[in-house]
């Protein structure tokens, strides 16, 4: 287990800034394994060490996973001087935590994982575990059977040839519905894919990611830490 100061911990789990949290402990309100605290900078191993402020039980977790509903208008980074950021529709104590698994574009909503296990997060975003992504797409215009095959080969971009990808019709007309599964998740992938054809992507909803299906129960922009079983799946994929 990891030991880091107390100011910092606290100060990651949203007590207050370091300056601030130095002041609960010059006040005398954070105990440590029922001992009053007096060296802000003094070491703990927060996840088995008993710490209160102000009574209240500071419950550390190392390791944070959350599933959120990612909304359109936010950009998937920690950090942008223009928009609104998926971290920042987080708390404090995991939004300063947590990068984003991969990325949606600005207009795209839907299943993000978000995470400071940085093991897990390479091990989805590798390339050599193909980890499929699942999205749900309304076009502008018909998509038809040869659509469907030419996906199923792989589409030719001007800077690459995609892997093969599933893609299935649920309705066909002015407006299709598709859903289509891609392998490798690269910029604007799946809108370039139906511009290779002539068609416009209007909307697009990630729905899946490898084991992980987006919470019907969650709202555009509301988050979720992930159950032991999702997790449980997410590591399996991990150990392949």
């Amino acid at each position: 287990m990891k030991r880091e100061r107390l100011d910092k911990v606290l100060a990651n789990m949203a007590f207050g800034t370091r300056k601030e949290v130095k002041a609960l402990v010059k006040q005398g309100l954070v105990v440590v394994d029922g001992v009053v605290a007096t060296d802000p900078g003094m070491h703990v191993i927060a996840e088995e060490q008993d710490i209160t402020v102000d009574g209240e039980p500071l419950n550390f977790k190392r390791w944070v996973y959350v599933l959120l509903n990612k909304p359109p208008g936010v950009v998937s980074a920690t950090e942008d001087n223009v928009h609104q950021t998926v971290v920042d529709l987080l708390p404090y104590e995991w939004a300063v935590k947590v990068h984003p698994v991969g990325r949606l574009d600005i207009d795209t909503e839907g299943l993000l994982l978000l995470t400071n296990d940085g093991q897990l997060s390479h091990s989805l975003l590798s390339p050599k575990k193909k980890v499929d992504k699942e999205y749900f797409a309304r076009i502008d215009g018909p998509v038809t059977e040869r659509h469907v095959q030419e996906f199923a080969k792989g589409v030719e971009l001007e800077d690459f040839t995609t892997l093969p990808a599933k893609l299935e019709v649920l309705s066909s007309g002015e407006t299709s519905e598709v859903r289509v599964t891609i392998m490798e998740g690269k910029f604007h992938q799946v809108k370039r894919m139906f511009a290779a054809f002539g068609l416009h992507v209007t909307y697009l909803q990630r729905i899946r990611m490898g084991p992980l299906h987006l919470d019907p129960a969650l709202a555009p922009g509301e988050y979720r830490e992930l159950t032991e079983e999702e997790l449980h799946l997410l590591q399996n994929i991990n150990k392949e």
